[in-house]
């Protein structure tokens, strides 16, 4: 008789799922539980994609504690009319993701809502900056501050354009991390958001930048 594996994760129930991250055979169940909570689920992985494709077409409503910044409101307008600055950001938050493969969802929140409160410092005539704790959102910090700072500098090269204000540029930020966090699932290790800007922007090497793609709610 053929002794049946173990799960190694729960030791209970029987290993019948093949994990890419363990690289080994886990139960059904710690798959489901585990999935990028204490696993580190690669992006190619089949329950993942199964996972994130019945999630986008299942969406729950986010609880008002998980919105990004509850307290802003501000037309939606400056959507349409900077969805060009928008996809930047998107592009940005994926040229940097490809670099630095332990970036993870979490890590693009903190990121974004730490540049957006930066921003609303410069609104108030006190400018305090509050990086990110984690090296891998700092950086990401960086890169999105730099963006902004070249993206302010191209316009001042065409005053015929409208140039951004501070207002809209924290506007932005907020509805970029709210989208972000509506395309995520909420797990710490999920790579759900960064995962759709992939989709949008598909940055191999050589590849030059498309026109905006991301699709707006």
């Amino acid at each position: 008789m053929t002794d049946k594996k173990i799960c190694p994760i729960c030791n209970k129930r029987r290993a019948e799922r093949y994990c890419p991250a363990k690289d080994e055979q886990i139960c059904a169940i710690d798959c489901g539980t585990e999935r990028e909570v204490t696993i580190d689920c690669p992006s190619d992985c089949p329950h993942l994609i199964a996972a994130h494709r019945w999630e986008q077409s299942h969406p729950k409503p986010l609880a008002e504690n998980e919105i990004p910044f509850p307290e802003v409101s501000f037309s939606s307008d400056i959507v349409r009319t900077r969805e060009t600055v928008l996809s930047e950001l998107g592009y940005t938050v994926a040229i940097y993701a490809k670099e630095q493969r332990s970036l993870v969802d979490s890590d693009v929140f903190a990121a974004v809502k730490a540049l957006a409160e930066t921003r609303r410092t410069l609104i108030s005539g006190i400018y305090y900056e509050k990086l990110p704790e984690i090296p891998v959102a700092a950086g990401l910090y960086a890169a999105l501050t730099k963006y902004i700072e070249e993206e302010k500098k191209r316009e001042a090269e065409h005053p015929e354009v409208p140039a951004m204000k501070e207002t809209e540029i924290f506007h932005l930020l907020v509805f970029f991390v709210r989208f972000a966090r509506l395309r995520s699932n909420g797990r710490p290790r999920t790579r759900a958001f960064l995962n759709f800007l992939r989709s949008q922007f598909p940055v191999e090497a050589g590849m030059a930048q498309e026109e905006s793609r991301i699709i707006l709610p």
